[in-house]
């Protein structure tokens, strides 16, 4: 006869061996999709400028700063790989341009020539070095509206 015991029980057991027990939920950093602009304001004039308007930002809502260093953000034809990045904890947040310019500590930006996020609707994927999902932002065409939270 099989006997399944509860969570509760395996987590006394290993305290009581002496094993620290974490869960894979407790690994992940607390990072996450915060927000998107996906209609840069005014006419979609491919400028640098108005590229530079469309957005998607992520948050740490974590205690420790995160190194982004290999996670990317993925559309369904295009991917962005950060660089030596580091999002701050405690509500940290960065935002990831379409367009080109020099990257702070806070913005960084694509280079894209092109918008990357639809308007009539798109998803986001935020995945790990390991290129696991951590993530995900969807949005729907919504009349008047050009900046969605996620």
């Amino acid at each position: 006869m099989r006997k399944l015991f509860g969570a509760g029980f395996a987590v006394a057991l290993a305290a009581v061996g002496g094993l620290a027990v974490s869960s894979p939920a407790s690994a992940a950093p607390a990072l996450r999709f915060h927000s998107t602009q996906y209609d840069s304001p005014g006419k979609d004039t491919r400028s640098n400028k108005s590229l530079k308007a469309e957005w998607i930002s992520l948050v740490n809502t974590g205690k420790k700063a995160v190194s982004l260093k290999g996670w990317t953000i993925v559309d369904k034809s295009r991917t962005y790989t950060f660089g030596n990045v580091r999002i701050a904890a405690n509500g940290g947040r960065i935002w990831l341009h379409t367009g080109s310019a020099t990257d702070t500590a806070t913005h960084v930006y694509w280079g894209s020539g092109n918008y990357v996020w639809n308007n009539t609707g798109d998803t986001a994927i935020l995945r790990t070095p390991a290129k696991k999902q951590h993530d995900k932002c969807t949005w729907n065409n919504k009349k008047g509206r050009t900046k969605v939270a996620c």
